[in-house]
C-alpha cells in the first residue's frame, strides 16, 4: 500500500510529510513524498528550484518522474537536501520539476497517480501561505505553493489539501487563516517528532523546525529569517487542519492564473503582475550580493560576542527564540557555516537548545 504526499512549498514540507505519514498512517506503510529540490541560498547558491538536469543518480519511477535516491547527488555549483533526506526517511522522495510549469508538474502527477494507484494522495502546506490571496504585505514565497496548488486542482482524482502550524511560515498570520481553515485532522505530539528528530538537526528548514518545537511543547516567540520575522509559537502551531481543495484555489489569484502555464518562467511573470515580485528574482539579487562579500570566518570568541549583543537586542523585542538560520544571517555569516555555528552554539551553551531551536536568554535580575 503506497500513499502519495505533495510537499507543496519544498523541502521543509517533505520533513513534515514524512511526520505525517508516520502521524496518521503509521510506519508500516511506505509514502512517496514528492517534493522540490528548492533549498534557498542556505544550501544551494543558486537560484530557484533545480530539476532533473541538476543532479547525477536520479531513478525514473514514470517517464517524467524521478526518484532521487540516497546516492544523487546535485551537479556543482548547485546544493540540495534531499539525497540526505533519502537516506534518513523511510520514504521514497520524488523530485517535481517545476521548469515545464504548472501543465507539467500536472503531467507529473497525473503519471504518478496511474503508476502508483495511491491509498491516499494529501498536498501538505506547512505554514499555510498556500492560502494566500497574493496581496498579503508579510507574503514573501507564494510561488513554490501556488504552482503546486494549481497543478493539485486539475488532476483527476482525489486530493486532500492539509494545512500543518498554520501561520509558522511567518507568511500569514494565524487571524488571516483561522476562516479558511476546516477541521482539525490531528495535533502533533512530542513522541510524534521522533521520528524526524535527527533531520531536524540538520535540516535549515524553519517553519517544520517550528512544527516540532510546538509539537514539543516549546512557546514563546520565535524570531526567523534574514528579516527577523516574529512568529507566536502557540497551542494551535501543532495542529493540521483540512482546507477545502477549490476553497484554496478561489482565494489564490497566483495559482489561478497560472493553471496553463507551460513554463516556470511563465509562472513567475504572473508572480510579478499579480503579487509585485518573483521570490526568485529576491533569491537572484541576494546571491548577486552574496558573490561580492568576503568569505565570513567563523571566530568563536567573536561569534558569542556578537550573539550577546543579539539576544540582549531580541530580548527588547520581546522574542523567546530564533533560529540558526536567523542567528547566521544576522550575525553576517554565510549560510554553509549554519551547521558550524549551531554546533559550536550548543558546545558552548547546551542549555539554551529547545530543539531544534535556540532559546534566548532571559537577563538575571
Amino acid at each position: 500500500m503506497t500513499r502519495l504526499i505533495v510537499a507543496a512549498g519544498g523541502g521543509g514540507d517533505a520533513v513534515a510529510a514524512a511526520m505525517l505519514h508516520a502521524a496518521l498512517y503509521g510506519a508500516e506503510d511506505q509514502a512517496v513524498i514528492l517534493t522540490y529540490a528548492w533549498d534557498r541560498l542556505l544550501v544551494d547558491p543558486v537560484p530557484g528550484p533545480r530539476g532533473t538536469d541538476n543532479f547525477t543518480g536520479l531513478k525514473p519511477l514514470t517517464s517524467t518522474v524521478r526518484a532521487v535516491p540516497a546516492e544523487a547527488r546535485p551537479i556543482a555549483p548547485a546544493g540540495s537536501t534531499l539525497p540526505r533526506l533519502a537516506a534518513e526517511l523511510p520514504h521514497t522522495i520524488a523530485l517535481i520539476d517545476p521548469h515545464h510549469g504548472v501543465e507539467g508538474i500536472t503531467h507529473q502527477l497525473e503519471e504518478l497517480v496511474e503508476h502508483l494507484a495511491p491509498e491516499s494522495i494529501d498536498l501538505l502546506d506547512v505554514g499555510g501561505d498556500i492560502l494566500a490571496r497574493g496581496d498579503e504585505p508579510t507574503l514573501k514565497s507564494p510561488l513554490a505553493d501556488a504552482v503546486t496548488l494549481a497543478a493539485c486542482c486539475q488532476v483527476n482524482a482525489t486530493i486532500r489539501l492539509l494545512v500543518a502550524g498554520p501561520g509558522l511560515d511567518g507568511e500569514l498570520p494565524l487571524d488571516d487563516l483561522r476562516s479558511v481553515l476546516g477541521p482539525l485532522v490531528h495535533t502533533f505530539t512530542t513522541k510524534e517528532v521522533e521520528p524526524i528528530g535527527s533531520v531536524l538537526e540538520w535540516h535549515p528548514s524553519e517553519a517544520t523546525g517550528m512544527l516540532a518545537a510546538t509539537a514539543r511543547g516549546i512557546r514563546g516567540t520565535c524570531e526567523m529569517r534574514d528579516a527577523g520575522l516574529p512568529v507566536p509559537l502557540t497551542d494551535e502551531g501543532p495542529t493540521v487542519h483540512e482546507v477545502d481543495l477549490d476553497e484554496a484555489l478561489n482565494r489564490n489569484q497566483l495559482a489561478r492564473a497560472i493553471l496553463t502555464t507551460a513554463t516556470l518562467d511563465e509562472a513567475e511573470a504572473h508572480s510579478r503582475e499579480i503579487c509585485g515580485y518573483s521570490e526568485i528574482d529576491y533569491e537572484r539579487n541576494k546571491a548577486a550580493w552574496l558573490k561580492d562579500q568576503p568569505p565570513a570566518q567563523l571566530v568563536p570568541e567573536t561569534v558569542l560576542s556578537e550573539l550577546d549583543q543579539f539576544e540582549a537586542e531580541a530580548q527588547l523585542r520581546g522574542v523567546t527564540h530564533t533560529t540558526f538560520r536567523r542567528i547566521t544571517e544576522a550575525l553576517n555569516l554565510n549560510g554553509s557555516l549554519r551547521e558550524d555555528l549551531r554546533q559550536l552554539l550548543i558546545n558552548s551553551r547546551p542549555e539554551q537548545y529547545d530543539a531544534p531551536l535556540w532559546r534566548i536568554t532571559t537577563t538575571p535580575e
